[in-house]
């Protein structure tokens, strides 16, 4: 199996130092509406970002394009793999899938999923992300959509074991709007969107956003519309030989948020596992050997 192709966001950054102070000025402007904003012709994606055309052909052949047509081409793609579905997803791998076993091609793919989306986490993000998740001054709210709703649900038991004012939000959208209503600023809200992206959640996040709140956002490779919204975003890629997308790489990242948020906090955290284990004794809730 190749490779995971990069996208031209991953592009921008690695090759962001190389480029000049106009190539830079139209690369943030793609950044700030992503892909849209490159999905024009170059001499109106030019126009709108205020640089020349030939600016815009200089930035794509640094990122390794042959032309605006192959830049445009990429963009196009990406989109598309944004909105596709199960049945597309399957046709894509099944047309050129070599001769191995499921189980090699699934492992291959777990495999460069993994190393893509830990490559591409920013550490001081991350650490600064921690902070977010560990500050009990304000509350945390977590919630994930159709797919990702498990996701959420199991950073909620984690989070509520290592701090305070945790609030697991329903999966129901009718209900968000009372959870909005107690959002303050210094609040934090993790969300998890991977495609197809909910245009629910990206409405959470702008009534979110609008109240001061910190939004933690976990998606895919092709990143959610909430990362407009969010003040962090993790991207995780996700794709594998399935009809669906895997979680694995985005459990293994939301699993590394949960134990650096367990050592921002320590020893407070150890103080809360150990009044929840006196209560799992007293509940007995758990079998214990002698």
């Amino acid at each position: 199996m190749t490779k995971p192709t990069a996208t031209v966001r991953e592009l921008i950054r690695e090759h962001y130092a190389a480029l000049t102070q106009s190539e830079r000025k139209f690369a943030n402007c793609l950044l700030e509406n992503y892909p849209a904003a490159g999905l024009a012709s170059i001499t109106i994606v030019a126009e709108n970002a205020g640089v020349s055309t030939p600016t815009v052909a200089r930035m794509v052949q640094k990122l390794g394009f042959k032309g605006y047509p192959h830049f445009h081409k990429s963009l196009l793609k990406e989109l598309q793999a944004k909105v596709s579905g199960p049945t597309q997803r399957r046709d894509n791998w099944a047309s050129d899938a070599p001769e191995t076993h499921m189980l090699n091609r699934f492992s291959q793919a777990v495999t460069q999923n993994l190393e893509q989306t830990f490559s591409n986490v920013d550490t001081d993000r991350f650490d600064a992300a921690v902070k977010r998740l560990a500050d009990t001054n304000g509350r945390l709210y977590v919630v994930g959509g159709r797919i990702t709703r498990a996701l959420a649900d199991y950073a909620f038991t984690h989070f509520q074991a290592i701090r305070q004012r945790v609030t697991h939000m329903t999966s129901s959208s009718a209900t968000w709007p009372h959870y909005v209503l107690d959002m303050v600023e210094g609040d934090t809200l993790l969300m998890f969107d991977v495609r197809r992206y909910e245009t629910n959640l990206q409405n959470l996040a702008k009534l979110a956003a609008a109240r001061g709140v910190t939004v933690i956002l976990i998606t895919d490779q092709w990143a959610s519309p909430v990362a407009a919204q969010a003040e962090f975003t993790f991207n995780c890629w996700v794709e594998i030989p399935s009809a669906w997308d895997s979680n694995i790489s985005t459990m293994m990242l939301l699993e590394a948020l949960i134990a650096a948020t367990q050592e921002e906090k320590w020893p407070e955290t150890r103080d809360r596992y150990e009044r929840l284990d006196e209560l799992f004794d007293v509940t007995r809730l758990f079998r214990k050997f002698s």
